[in-house]
């Protein structure tokens, strides 16, 4: 009987230091899920570069074919230098729909030029494009993975305390623009 007190004090001791050990794997855990979320956004900023470095490659290719195209070439050389501001998986849907729409009008000119097609550096920045465009969607894929993974991890129960308590919030999903849905016009509308 005498020993009963320090039992339950040991008990005690114990369930706590279970129970901090717990609530700083878990933390430990969500600091690594929120760093993966973030290291493979920068993955996705990655591909988008590489792609916006493509763009005037490609439109210089396409100018040298047909100077009076002026407009397609000015609208894509803005929508590059958004890109420099920073993309956030919040304004990532903006900023593609603009370079959508340039490189759609981009398309439509080098169907206008037949002989464009032929051209050897045309043909290999038209295939870095195309490399370039799987690499992102494969990068948006892993992204929204680990987005819902992370979000997944912070709303189930036990985890949703020490989340809420370290701070940790929903991420937000990589989402294409509505635009996205339907294949670009090549040839322009009769």
């Amino acid at each position: 009987m005498r020993n009963t007190p320090l039992m339950i004090l040991g008990v005690i001791v114990l369930v706590l230091v279970l129970a901090i050990g717990w609530g700083v794997s878990t933390y430990n855990g969500l600091v690594r899920a929120d760093q993966a979320v973030k290291g493979q956004w920068a993955q996705v900023e990655t591909q988008l570069q590489r792609r916006y470095d493509l763009i005037p490659n490609l439109a210089n290719s396409v100018a040298s074919y047909n100077q009076h195209e002026a407009g397609v070439f000015t609208s894509i050389a803005e929508s590059r230098a958004k890109i420099g501001g920073g993309i956030t998986p919040e304004n990532a849907a903006t900023l593609d729909k603009q370079y959508y729409s340039a490189l759609s009008r981009l398309l439509v000119i080098t169907e206008a030029y037949p002989q464009l097609k032929s051209n050897e550096n045309y043909i290999r920045l038209m295939d870095n494009l195309e490399g370039t465009e799987n690499r992102i969607s494969t990068e948006r894929q892993r992204y929204n993975q680990a987005v819902t993974d992370f979000n997944a991890r912070i709303k189930t129960v036990p985890t949703v305390f020490v989340a809420r308590f370290g701070g940790f919030g929903e991420k937000t999903f990589f989402q294409a623009p509505p635009e996205a849905q339907s294949a670009p016009q090549v040839f322009p509308p009769k």
